[in-house]
């Protein structure tokens, strides 16, 4: 917790686990002061130190990180925890236990949550905690790594509530992720942030699902959190951001390759967008599909007003692509790094790899900037202050009876 009254006038302060290249630092921005930021990877270690400088970072396993490496009292700490095991794209091995011996990669959460316990053990544990993944954390098992992690959060003094917030309400990608924020139980929470129910904005079918699995327990712990109303996406918010000049296009011979991949649905929907007298942008993907006794390669194509979830390519399959249709007319290349970075909400001086396949490692396993600033203006720091003002009060009434004693 904070050291006296007279913090309430400084910066929020942070601890960012899992930071990657530095994605939600950038979000909550200049009135936030990183204390420590870890990451194991080597690409994304690179990314951050280029970015932020190596004040503060560390590179080591998070299992090797010590509570004497955590300087300071930190307001939040910030836990973008892998979510290879939890992914549509994983292997579904969750998040294991916290007494596993041989933790998956989504596991890694456990030895964070370890060291806010030690922490609390020492009177300095963060008034606040955000957990962020993908929303199959929610789902897997039935939502037996989602209910762990509430019943952990619990027993470490928090009360704690999730929101789905997806990058589409902000910028042209479908990019849903699921954010838990606990708050020490000693905090008062103003009324304005805890709606008292579920709300249709941010808590989906999915979310309360998984609340419905959780126990009493858990339940007794919860926070309906209420983030106000939903941003609109800007009009032409897709065109405005897609280059169509000075980039490489494929060749007419590469772009018919990809077409002969498509199913008869595709091709139709394909040719609706080749025949109309506008211009179409759509997303691109290569998926194994089973078709009889075999798997096929298949491209897949969805035209709408926002770009599917940016990845983490692991083949030349899984590169993030874009097809362009109409007035007779299509086109297809990969998508490049200036457009995926700015898909995430990364401002033009945000220096990533020059690799191809590096710069998209950075990005695809990112969080996007703009709904963390949403999440911080509308809740983390609200309350912050009222955890601040929680603390002031306190002072106020116990140290002159503190004065008096002495």
């Amino acid at each position: 917790m904070l050291d006296s009254k007279e913090n309430i006038g400084d910066k929020f302060s942070f601890f960012e686990f899992f930071a990657g290249g530095g994605m939600a630092r950038s979000g909550l921005g200049d009135e936030w002061n990183c204390l420590f930021a870890n990451d194991m990877d080597r690409i994304k270690a690179t990314a951050y130190i280029t970015n932020w400088g190596e004040d503060h970072f560390d590179g080591r396993d998070i299992h090797d990180v010590k509570i004497e490496d955590l300087k300071g009292h930190g307001d939040l700490a910030w836990a973008s925890f892998p979510c290879q095991d939890l992914s549509v794209a994983g292997n579904g091995l969750g998040i294991g236990n916290s007494n596993s011996e041989g933790f998956t990669r989504s596991g890694a959460l456990w030895p964070f949550l370890e060291l806010i316990d030690e922490l609390r053990q020492e009177s300095r544990q963060p008034p606040l905690l955000v957990l962020e993944n993908v929303v199959g954390l929610l789902s897997l098992e039935g939502g037996r790594d989602f209910a762990a992690i509430c019943l952990r959060l619990g027993e470490i003094g928090y009360r704690y509530g999730a929101v789905i917030i997806d990058t589409k309400h902000f910028l042209p990608q479908s990019r849903p992720r699921v954010f838990i924020i606990a708050v020490l139980r000693e905090i008062d929470i103003p009324h304005n942030l805890d709606h008292g129910m579920a709300t249709e904005s941010w808590h989906t079918p999915t979310l309360m699902r998984a609340y419905r699995s959780l126990s009493q327990q858990a339940h007794a712990d919860w926070i309906w959190w209420d983030l106000g109303s939903v941003p609109m996406l800007k009009p032409n918010a897709l065109q405005n951001l897609i280059q169509f000049e000075g980039v490489e296009w494929h060749t007419p011979e590469e772009t018919q390759q990809i077409i002969s991949r498509m199913t008869p649905i595709h091709v139709a929907r394909l040719e609706q967008a080749k025949a109309a007298d506008i211009v179409s942008v759509g997303s691109l993907y290569y998926r194994m599909r089973r078709e009889g006794s075999i798997n096929k390669q298949r491209a897949e194509i969805t035209f709408s007003d926002v770009l599917g979830c940016l990845r983490t390519p692991r083949g030349g399959g899984s590169r993030s692509r874009i097809i362009v249709a109409g007035n007779g007319e299509v086109k297809t290349r990969l998508l490049s790094i200036q457009e995926a970075a700015a898909l995430m909400g990364l401002e033009d001086t945000y220096v990533l790899p020059q690799a191809y396949q590096h710069a998209f490692k950075v990005i695809g396993d990112g969080v996007a900037v703009p709904p963390v600033r949403f999440l911080a203006e509308r809740l983390l720091e609200p309350l912050i202050l009222a955890a601040r003002e929680n603390t002031a009060s306190y002072f106020e009434e116990t140290l002159p009876q503190l004065v008096a004693i002495a």
